[in-house]
């Protein structure tokens, strides 16, 4: 069977993971070309890897004629732009999230996609494809917990990234708490409640760090969200969790209630001690989502090879963007922010 071949454009934390997945984990696939604006990455990778192609410009890797796909992991406010490079000129797109920063970019890429219909295009929502994240959808469709009309998300990155993060938010790559951590739980709850968000009201603040005031953006965030059959959305962001990584999503239906990811636990070992019994905690979406990143990027090459369309599209990201660009404008100016209204006015 013939090989993918893919260029990836980004090699930080997750780009690296994704790099990696793609040159040794995924059956006819082979990763022939990085790209990073960091030389040193690039080389480091290459010499590493053997790959053969390495670039410090995007549009250089776009013009090398051997790429089947390009596989987008740069920061969040490069994403549109390079998205519709690469579709424009006849490539297979993956892109991590968020689709983009504003609605009105995110409205365009959806646009470049729907023109480029015999084209695959991916986005990065890698928590459908975690096997508890895909039973439990399972379980609702099957009726197992009734008519889901609640969800409650929380998304708590690690107190000790708190330092990388502010470098990455002070260049106004991430776009904000909401856009950038909550992103996937709005996926998630548009999934599992089968429904779009009507209204949102968003609070937050600096608790530990002040330097998210300068920045204007929060350290902590909570997001109440109204979807169209009135089913209610609770959602919690922070960039301040002392015992790690916490992922924990909660439905609640007419019959009963699922929970994901209660306890944050790296393995089923407890250690039992003087201190008490304890359970170590993942450290980071690298360590907890594993398995998911590994199953979205296989999922990609399969639909490529196979000639059809993955099951998450374009919509699904535009409409998280909405959402997400929802809550920001709902923390900024303390207003309930009517959903449906933010697709037009952005201001």
């Amino acid at each position: 069977m013939k090989k993918v071949k893919v260029g990836i454009v980004g090699l930080g934390r997750l780009g690296r993971k994704h790099a990696g997945n793609l040159a040794f984990r995924i059956p006819h696939c082979e990763l022939t070309a990085v790209c990073s604006v960091v030389e040193e990455e690039v080389q480091e990778v290459m010499d590493a890897w053997n790959i053969p192609y390495g670039y410090t410009k995007y549009e250089d890797m776009l013009a090398n004629p051997e790429l089947d796909a390009i596989f987008i992991a740069s920061p969040s406010n490069f994403h549109c732009e390079q998205i519709k490079q690469a579709l424009s000129l006849g490539f297979h797109v993956f892109s991590e999230k968020p689709l983009g920063l504003y609605v009105e970019e995110a409205l365009d890429v959806e646009t470049a996609v729907k023109a480029h219909p015999d084209q695959v295009f991916m986005l990065g929502f890698m928590r459908r494809y975690d096997r508890s994240y895909m039973a439990a959808k399972e379980k609702i469709e099957a009726g197992i917990i009734g008519k889901p009309f609640l969800i409650r998300c929380y998304g708590l990155d690690p107190a000790s990234k708190m330092d990388s993060f502010l470098t990455f938010a002070r260049a106004n790559y991430s776009g904000g708490l909401f856009l950038d951590m909550s992103i996937h739980d709005f996926d998630l709850a548009r999934w599992y409640l089968g429904e779009e968000a009507k209204e949102v009201w968003a609070i937050g603040g600096s608790y530990a760090r002040p330097e998210f005031d300068e920045i204007e953006d929060a350290e902590t965030g909570a997001a109440m969200v109204r979807f169209e059959n009135n089913a209610i959305g609770i959602f919690v962001a922070g960039r301040n969790c002392a015992h790690g990584y916490h992922i924990e999503t909660e439905i609640i239906g007419t019959k009963g209630t699922l929970r994901i990811g209660t306890v944050p636990e790296r393995n089923q070992v407890v250690i039992m001690k003087d201190e008490g019994v304890i359970q170590e905690c993942v450290d980071g979406f690298l360590e907890r989502f594993e398995q998911a990143y590994l199953s979205e990027t296989e999922e990609f090459i399969n639909c490529i090879l196979d000639k059809r369309k993955p099951a998450i599209t374009v919509k699904d990201g535009v409409q998280s963007t909405i959402l997400g660009y929802s809550c920001k404008k709902s923390f900024e100016t303390g207003r309930l922010i009517q959903v449906k209204t933010e697709k037009i006015i952005q201001g």
